[in-house]
Protein backbone atom coordinates (compact mmCIF):
# COMPACT_ATOMS: atom_id res chain seq x y z
CA UNK A 1 0.00 0.00 0.00
CA UNK A 2 2.79 2.43 0.93
CA UNK A 3 4.57 1.57 -2.31
CA UNK A 4 1.42 2.35 -4.30
CA UNK A 5 0.99 5.69 -2.56
CA UNK A 6 4.62 6.54 -3.24
CA UNK A 7 4.21 5.71 -6.91
CA UNK A 8 1.10 7.88 -7.10
CA UNK A 9 2.97 10.80 -5.54
CA UNK A 10 5.89 10.35 -7.94
CA UNK A 11 3.53 10.23 -10.93
CA UNK A 12 1.76 13.38 -9.73
CA UNK A 13 5.08 15.20 -9.37
CA UNK A 14 6.18 14.07 -12.83
CA UNK A 15 2.88 15.25 -14.28
CA UNK A 16 3.21 18.65 -12.53
CA UNK A 17 6.75 19.03 -13.86
CA UNK A 18 5.54 18.13 -17.35
CA UNK A 19 2.84 20.84 -17.35
CA UNK A 20 5.26 23.40 -15.94
CA UNK A 21 7.84 22.57 -18.60
CA UNK A 22 5.23 22.83 -21.35
CA UNK A 23 4.09 26.17 -19.91
CA UNK A 24 7.61 27.59 -19.91
CA UNK A 25 8.21 26.38 -23.46
CA UNK A 26 5.06 28.09 -24.73
CA UNK A 27 5.87 31.30 -22.83
CA UNK A 28 9.29 31.41 -24.48
CA UNK A 29 7.64 31.13 -27.90
CA UNK A 30 4.73 33.54 -27.36
CA UNK A 31 4.89 36.60 -25.10
CA UNK A 32 2.66 36.63 -22.07
CA UNK A 33 1.11 40.09 -22.38
CA UNK A 34 -0.50 41.36 -19.18
CA UNK A 35 -3.10 44.08 -19.57
CA UNK A 36 -2.73 45.91 -16.27
CA UNK A 37 0.08 46.47 -13.77
CA UNK A 38 0.13 49.37 -11.27
CA UNK A 39 3.84 49.42 -10.42
CA UNK A 40 4.05 53.12 -11.48
CA UNK A 41 1.45 53.93 -8.80
CA UNK A 42 3.61 52.18 -6.21
CA UNK A 43 6.59 54.26 -7.36
CA UNK A 44 4.55 57.40 -6.71
CA UNK A 45 3.26 56.27 -3.30
CA UNK A 46 6.57 54.95 -2.02
CA UNK A 47 9.18 57.12 -3.71
CA UNK A 48 7.34 60.19 -5.07
CA UNK A 49 8.41 59.01 -8.55
CA UNK A 50 12.06 59.62 -7.69
CA UNK A 51 13.25 56.72 -9.77
CA UNK A 52 16.90 57.61 -9.12
CA UNK A 53 16.33 56.49 -5.52
CA UNK A 54 14.89 53.12 -6.52
CA UNK A 55 16.51 49.90 -7.70
CA UNK A 56 13.88 47.82 -9.48
CA UNK A 57 16.24 44.85 -9.25
CA UNK A 58 15.85 44.85 -5.46
CA UNK A 59 12.47 46.49 -4.87
CA UNK A 60 10.88 44.67 -1.88
CA UNK A 61 7.26 44.35 -0.78
CA UNK A 62 5.73 44.81 -4.23
CA UNK A 63 4.18 42.28 -6.59
CA UNK A 64 6.55 43.43 -9.31
CA UNK A 65 10.27 43.89 -9.70
CA UNK A 66 12.77 42.88 -12.38
CA UNK A 67 13.75 39.45 -10.97
CA UNK A 68 10.06 38.57 -10.48
CA UNK A 69 9.22 39.63 -14.05
CA UNK A 70 12.01 37.44 -15.39
CA UNK A 71 11.00 34.48 -13.25
CA UNK A 72 7.40 34.95 -14.42
CA UNK A 73 8.48 34.99 -18.08
CA UNK A 74 6.47 38.18 -18.67
CA UNK A 75 6.88 39.16 -22.31
CA UNK A 76 4.70 42.27 -22.54
CA UNK A 77 3.21 44.59 -19.96
CA UNK A 78 0.80 47.50 -19.91
CA UNK A 79 2.13 49.81 -17.21
CA UNK A 80 -0.70 51.99 -15.94
CA UNK A 81 -0.47 55.76 -15.64
CA UNK A 82 -3.11 56.07 -12.93
CA UNK A 83 -4.30 59.03 -10.94
CA UNK A 84 -7.21 58.79 -8.46
CA UNK A 85 -10.69 60.15 -9.02
CA UNK A 86 -10.18 62.93 -6.48
CA UNK A 87 -7.83 64.62 -8.97
CA UNK A 88 -10.74 65.11 -11.38
CA UNK A 89 -11.37 68.82 -12.10
CA UNK A 90 -8.08 69.59 -10.34
CA UNK A 91 -4.65 68.30 -11.41
CA UNK A 92 -5.55 65.02 -13.12
CA UNK A 93 -3.76 65.88 -16.36
CA UNK A 94 -0.53 66.85 -14.60
CA UNK A 95 -0.63 63.78 -12.35
CA UNK A 96 -1.17 61.53 -15.38
CA UNK A 97 1.71 63.18 -17.23
CA UNK A 98 4.01 62.45 -14.29
CA UNK A 99 2.99 58.78 -14.34
CA UNK A 100 3.60 58.58 -18.10
CA UNK A 101 7.00 60.15 -17.48
CA UNK A 102 8.00 57.58 -14.85
CA UNK A 103 7.12 54.74 -17.23
CA UNK A 104 9.35 56.24 -19.93
CA UNK A 105 12.12 56.63 -17.37
CA UNK A 106 11.78 52.97 -16.38
CA UNK A 107 12.57 52.04 -19.99
CA UNK A 108 15.49 54.48 -20.05
CA UNK A 109 17.00 53.37 -16.74
CA UNK A 110 16.68 49.62 -17.40
CA UNK A 111 17.15 49.21 -21.18
CA UNK A 112 18.32 45.61 -20.75
CA UNK A 113 14.92 44.71 -19.26
CA UNK A 114 12.29 47.10 -20.65
CA UNK A 115 11.64 48.32 -24.17
CA UNK A 116 8.90 50.93 -24.53
CA UNK A 117 6.80 50.08 -27.58
CA UNK A 118 3.96 51.84 -29.39
CA UNK A 119 2.71 49.32 -31.97
CA UNK A 120 1.74 45.68 -32.30
CA UNK A 121 4.79 44.90 -34.43
CA UNK A 122 7.15 46.40 -31.84
CA UNK A 123 5.84 43.95 -29.21
CA UNK A 124 7.33 40.98 -31.03
CA UNK A 125 10.55 42.87 -31.76
CA UNK A 126 11.03 43.57 -28.05
CA UNK A 127 10.13 39.98 -27.15
CA UNK A 128 12.65 38.55 -29.61
CA UNK A 129 15.26 40.87 -28.08
CA UNK A 130 14.57 39.38 -24.66
CA UNK A 131 12.92 42.56 -23.33
CA UNK A 132 9.58 43.17 -21.62
CA UNK A 133 7.55 45.01 -24.28
CA UNK A 134 6.38 47.98 -22.21
CA UNK A 135 3.19 49.80 -23.13
CA UNK A 136 1.31 52.62 -21.42
CA UNK A 137 -2.35 52.71 -20.45
CA UNK A 138 -4.19 55.47 -18.63
CA UNK A 139 -6.85 54.39 -16.14
CA UNK A 140 -9.86 56.66 -16.12
CA UNK A 141 -11.26 59.20 -18.56
CA UNK A 142 -10.90 61.88 -15.89
CA UNK A 143 -7.21 61.92 -16.88
CA UNK A 144 -8.01 63.82 -20.11
CA UNK A 145 -10.18 66.45 -18.37
CA UNK A 146 -12.95 66.02 -20.96
CA UNK A 147 -10.63 67.27 -23.69
CA UNK A 148 -9.96 65.58 -27.04
CA UNK A 149 -6.73 67.53 -27.55
CA UNK A 150 -5.36 66.06 -24.31
CA UNK A 151 -6.31 62.59 -25.54
CA UNK A 152 -4.36 63.19 -28.76
CA UNK A 153 -1.32 64.44 -26.88
CA UNK A 154 -1.37 61.40 -24.60
CA UNK A 155 -1.37 59.21 -27.70
CA UNK A 156 1.69 61.10 -29.01
CA UNK A 157 3.40 60.38 -25.67
CA UNK A 158 2.92 56.65 -26.20
CA UNK A 159 -0.39 55.93 -24.45
CA UNK A 160 -2.07 53.03 -26.23
CA UNK A 161 -5.18 52.41 -24.18
CA UNK A 162 -7.53 54.45 -22.05
CA UNK A 163 -9.83 52.91 -19.47
CA UNK A 164 -12.91 55.08 -20.00
CA UNK A 165 -13.70 55.39 -16.29
CA UNK A 166 -12.17 54.51 -12.98
CA UNK A 167 -14.53 54.48 -9.98
CA UNK A 168 -16.17 57.81 -10.80
CA UNK A 169 -18.28 59.29 -13.56
CA UNK A 170 -16.82 61.86 -15.89
CA UNK A 171 -18.99 64.48 -17.60
CA UNK A 172 -19.28 62.16 -20.62
CA UNK A 173 -19.38 58.54 -19.37
CA UNK A 174 -20.75 56.49 -16.45
CA UNK A 175 -18.68 54.16 -14.27
CA UNK A 176 -19.45 50.75 -12.74
CA UNK A 177 -20.67 52.18 -9.41
CA UNK A 178 -23.79 53.38 -11.25
CA UNK A 179 -24.85 49.72 -11.45
CA UNK A 180 -24.55 49.36 -7.67
CA UNK A 181 -26.59 52.50 -6.96
CA UNK A 182 -23.64 54.17 -5.22
CA UNK A 183 -23.19 56.70 -8.05
CA UNK A 184 -26.00 58.44 -9.94
CA UNK A 185 -26.65 57.92 -13.63
CA UNK A 186 -25.30 61.03 -15.35
CA UNK A 187 -24.66 60.22 -19.01
CA UNK A 188 -26.78 57.06 -19.25
CA UNK A 189 -23.73 55.27 -20.57
CA UNK A 190 -21.99 57.43 -23.15
CA UNK A 191 -23.04 61.04 -23.70
CA UNK A 192 -22.90 62.58 -27.16
CA UNK A 193 -19.44 63.92 -26.31
CA UNK A 194 -18.49 60.45 -25.07
CA UNK A 195 -19.30 59.12 -28.51
CA UNK A 196 -16.93 61.72 -29.95
CA UNK A 197 -14.22 60.44 -27.62
CA UNK A 198 -14.78 56.88 -28.88
CA UNK A 199 -14.62 58.05 -32.50
CA UNK A 200 -11.36 59.89 -31.81
CA UNK A 201 -9.84 56.84 -30.10
CA UNK A 202 -10.75 54.79 -33.19
CA UNK A 203 -9.19 57.43 -35.44
CA UNK A 204 -5.99 57.52 -33.41
CA UNK A 205 -5.70 53.75 -33.11
CA UNK A 206 -6.00 53.89 -29.32
CA UNK A 207 -7.39 50.84 -27.55
CA UNK A 208 -10.70 51.31 -25.71
CA UNK A 209 -10.70 49.64 -22.28
CA UNK A 210 -14.10 48.94 -20.69
CA UNK A 211 -12.96 47.78 -17.25
CA UNK A 212 -14.59 49.96 -14.55
CA UNK A 213 -17.48 51.03 -16.81
CA UNK A 214 -21.22 50.58 -16.30
CA UNK A 215 -23.05 47.92 -18.30
CA UNK A 216 -24.87 50.63 -20.26
CA UNK A 217 -21.49 52.16 -21.13
CA UNK A 218 -20.22 48.76 -22.24
CA UNK A 219 -23.21 48.31 -24.54
CA UNK A 220 -22.96 51.84 -25.95
CA UNK A 221 -19.27 51.47 -26.75
CA UNK A 222 -19.70 48.04 -28.32
CA UNK A 223 -22.34 49.56 -30.59
CA UNK A 224 -20.45 52.77 -31.46
CA UNK A 225 -16.84 51.66 -31.78
CA UNK A 226 -15.55 50.66 -35.20
CA UNK A 227 -12.72 48.69 -33.59
CA UNK A 228 -12.52 45.80 -31.11
CA UNK A 229 -12.40 46.66 -27.41
CA UNK A 230 -10.70 45.14 -24.37
CA UNK A 231 -11.34 44.69 -20.69
CA UNK A 232 -7.80 45.13 -19.37
CA UNK A 233 -8.48 43.72 -15.89
CA UNK A 234 -11.92 42.20 -15.35
CA UNK A 235 -13.29 38.71 -14.70
CA UNK A 236 -16.52 36.77 -15.29
CA UNK A 237 -19.63 38.07 -13.55
CA UNK A 238 -21.30 34.64 -13.59
CA UNK A 239 -18.59 33.26 -11.29
CA UNK A 240 -18.41 36.31 -9.02
CA UNK A 241 -21.35 38.69 -9.06
CA UNK A 242 -19.28 41.83 -8.68
CA UNK A 243 -20.11 44.81 -10.92
CA UNK A 244 -16.46 45.13 -11.90
CA UNK A 245 -16.85 41.86 -13.77
CA UNK A 246 -18.27 41.13 -17.23
CA UNK A 247 -21.77 39.63 -17.62
CA UNK A 248 -22.43 36.86 -20.13
CA UNK A 249 -24.26 38.98 -22.70
CA UNK A 250 -21.33 41.39 -22.82
CA UNK A 251 -18.85 38.50 -23.10
CA UNK A 252 -20.71 37.33 -26.18
CA UNK A 253 -20.75 40.82 -27.70
CA UNK A 254 -17.03 41.27 -27.02
CA UNK A 255 -16.40 38.01 -28.83
CA UNK A 256 -18.46 39.11 -31.84
CA UNK A 257 -16.50 42.37 -31.84
CA UNK A 258 -13.23 40.35 -31.87
CA UNK A 259 -12.23 41.85 -28.51
CA UNK A 260 -10.80 40.26 -25.36
CA UNK A 261 -11.35 40.08 -21.60
CA UNK A 262 -8.07 40.00 -19.65
CA UNK A 263 -8.73 38.15 -16.38
CA UNK A 264 -8.24 40.07 -13.12
CA UNK A 265 -6.58 38.37 -10.13
CA UNK A 266 -8.05 40.51 -7.32
CA UNK A 267 -9.62 38.09 -4.83
CA UNK A 268 -12.77 40.20 -4.48
CA UNK A 269 -13.41 39.91 -8.25
CA UNK A 270 -12.37 36.25 -8.45
CA UNK A 271 -14.42 34.68 -5.64
CA UNK A 272 -16.31 37.69 -4.23
CA UNK A 273 -14.45 36.91 -1.00
CA UNK A 274 -11.23 38.12 0.56
CA UNK A 275 -9.56 34.79 -0.18
CA UNK A 276 -8.98 32.94 -3.44
CA UNK A 277 -6.57 30.47 -4.97
CA UNK A 278 -4.94 29.94 -8.35
CA UNK A 279 -7.54 27.38 -9.43
CA UNK A 280 -10.30 29.97 -8.89
CA UNK A 281 -8.60 32.26 -11.41
CA UNK A 282 -8.28 29.36 -13.85
CA UNK A 283 -12.05 28.87 -13.47
CA UNK A 284 -12.55 32.36 -14.93
CA UNK A 285 -10.32 31.50 -17.89
CA UNK A 286 -12.35 28.32 -18.45
CA UNK A 287 -15.64 30.17 -18.19
CA UNK A 288 -14.76 32.99 -20.57
CA UNK A 289 -13.41 30.42 -23.00
CA UNK A 290 -16.71 28.50 -22.78
CA UNK A 291 -18.94 31.55 -23.29
CA UNK A 292 -16.88 33.72 -25.65
CA UNK A 293 -14.25 31.35 -27.07
CA UNK A 294 -10.53 31.03 -26.44
CA UNK A 295 -9.94 33.95 -28.83
CA UNK A 296 -11.57 36.29 -26.29
CA UNK A 297 -9.42 35.71 -23.20
CA UNK A 298 -6.17 37.15 -21.86
CA UNK A 299 -4.23 37.99 -18.68
CA UNK A 300 -4.90 41.16 -16.67
CA UNK A 301 -3.44 40.52 -13.22
CA UNK A 302 -3.85 44.00 -11.68
CA UNK A 303 -0.67 43.41 -9.68
CA UNK A 304 0.44 46.26 -7.42
CA UNK A 305 -2.99 47.81 -7.76
CA UNK A 306 -4.82 45.46 -5.40
CA UNK A 307 -4.38 44.46 -1.78
CA UNK A 308 -5.25 40.77 -2.11
CA UNK A 309 -4.20 38.19 -4.70
CA UNK A 310 -4.90 34.45 -4.81
CA UNK A 311 -2.74 31.86 -3.09
CA UNK A 312 -0.41 30.52 -5.73
CA UNK A 313 -0.41 33.79 -7.65
CA UNK A 314 1.45 35.79 -5.03
CA UNK A 315 3.28 38.03 -7.53
CA UNK A 316 4.23 38.25 -11.21
CA UNK A 317 6.76 35.43 -10.86
CA UNK A 318 3.88 32.92 -10.51
CA UNK A 319 2.48 33.32 -14.04
CA UNK A 320 3.95 30.00 -15.29
CA UNK A 321 1.98 28.17 -12.59
CA UNK A 322 -1.29 29.54 -13.96
CA UNK A 323 -0.33 28.64 -17.52
CA UNK A 324 0.54 25.12 -16.33
CA UNK A 325 -2.89 24.88 -14.67
CA UNK A 326 -4.61 25.74 -17.96
CA UNK A 327 -2.62 22.99 -19.69
CA UNK A 328 -3.60 20.62 -16.89
CA UNK A 329 -7.21 21.47 -17.71
CA UNK A 330 -6.72 20.29 -21.27
CA UNK A 331 -6.20 23.64 -22.93
CA UNK A 332 -4.36 22.99 -26.16
CA UNK A 333 -1.04 24.62 -26.94
CA UNK A 334 -2.78 26.77 -29.56
CA UNK A 335 -5.41 27.94 -27.05
CA UNK A 336 -2.78 28.76 -24.44
CA UNK A 337 -0.65 30.72 -26.92
CA UNK A 338 -3.75 32.67 -27.95
CA UNK A 339 -4.48 33.61 -24.34
CA UNK A 340 -0.82 34.42 -23.62
CA UNK A 341 -0.49 37.12 -26.24
CA UNK A 342 -1.76 36.23 -29.68
CA UNK A 343 -5.31 37.38 -28.87
CA UNK A 344 -4.13 40.77 -27.68
CA UNK A 345 -1.77 41.28 -30.63
CA UNK A 346 -4.64 40.44 -33.02
CA UNK A 347 -6.88 42.99 -31.31
CA UNK A 348 -4.15 45.63 -31.39
CA UNK A 349 -3.55 44.99 -35.10
CA UNK A 350 -7.25 45.35 -35.90
CA UNK A 351 -7.39 48.61 -33.96
CA UNK A 352 -4.38 49.88 -35.90
CA UNK A 353 -6.17 48.99 -39.14
CA UNK A 354 -9.15 51.16 -38.17
CA UNK A 355 -6.75 54.06 -37.54
CA UNK A 356 -7.33 56.97 -39.92
CA UNK A 357 -5.48 60.06 -41.13
CA UNK A 358 -8.73 62.02 -41.38
CA UNK A 359 -8.91 65.27 -39.38
CA UNK A 360 -9.68 64.80 -35.71
CA UNK A 361 -12.68 66.32 -33.94
CA UNK A 362 -11.87 69.68 -32.36
CA UNK A 363 -15.26 70.69 -30.95
CA UNK A 364 -15.02 71.12 -27.16
CA UNK A 365 -17.43 69.59 -24.69
CA UNK A 366 -20.29 72.01 -23.91
CA UNK A 367 -19.07 74.40 -21.24
CA UNK A 368 -22.10 73.93 -19.01
CA UNK A 369 -21.18 70.23 -18.69
CA UNK A 370 -17.74 70.97 -17.22
CA UNK A 371 -18.07 74.42 -15.68
CA UNK A 372 -16.61 74.65 -12.18
CA UNK A 373 -14.43 76.99 -10.14
CA UNK A 374 -11.24 75.22 -11.26
CA UNK A 375 -11.94 75.64 -14.98
CA UNK A 376 -11.83 78.72 -17.19
CA UNK A 377 -13.83 79.23 -20.36
CA UNK A 378 -11.02 80.00 -22.80
CA UNK A 379 -11.64 78.48 -26.21
CA UNK A 380 -15.42 78.74 -26.17
CA UNK A 381 -17.26 80.86 -28.72
CA UNK A 382 -18.82 83.22 -26.21
CA UNK A 383 -15.51 83.45 -24.28
CA UNK A 384 -16.93 82.96 -20.84
CA UNK A 385 -14.76 82.58 -17.77
CA UNK A 386 -16.54 81.17 -14.74
CA UNK A 387 -19.74 82.76 -16.00
CA UNK A 388 -18.18 86.16 -16.78
CA UNK A 389 -17.45 87.47 -20.28
CA UNK A 390 -13.74 87.71 -21.05
CA UNK A 391 -13.00 91.36 -21.90
CA UNK A 392 -9.82 93.41 -22.20
CA UNK A 393 -9.54 96.01 -19.47
CA UNK A 394 -9.19 99.66 -20.67
CA UNK A 395 -5.59 99.88 -19.41
CA UNK A 396 -4.67 96.79 -21.45
CA UNK A 397 -6.33 98.23 -24.56
CA UNK A 398 -4.50 101.54 -24.11
CA UNK A 399 -1.14 99.83 -23.63
CA UNK A 400 -1.56 97.72 -26.76
CA UNK A 401 -2.68 100.78 -28.77
CA UNK A 402 0.27 102.91 -27.57
CA UNK A 403 2.78 100.13 -28.22
CA UNK A 404 1.50 99.63 -31.73
CA UNK A 405 1.86 103.32 -32.62
CA UNK A 406 5.34 103.58 -31.11
CA UNK A 407 6.45 100.82 -33.43
CA UNK A 408 5.03 102.49 -36.52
Amino acid sequence: MWISLSLLCICALCSADEFRQRAEKLMKETPLIDGHNDLPWQLLLRFHNQLNKVDLNKLPDTHTNIPKLKAGLVGGQFWVAYTPCDTQYKDAVRQTLEQIDVIHRMCQKYPQTFQCVRSSSEIMTAFKNGKVASMIGIEGGHSIDSNIATLRLFYQLGVRYMTLTHSCNTPWVDNWLVDTGKDPVESNGLSNYGKKIIAEMNRLGMIIDLSHTSVKTMNDVLQVSKAPVIFSHSSAYALCNHRRNVPDDILKKVSKKNGIVMVNFYNDYVTCKTTAKLSDVADHFDYIKKVAGFQAVGFGGDYDGVSRVPAGLDDVSFYPNLVAELLRRNWTDAEVKAALGENFIRVFQQIEQVKSNSPGDDEPIPYDQVQNQCRTGYGYGDQINNGNPLVLMPAVVATVYLGYHLLM
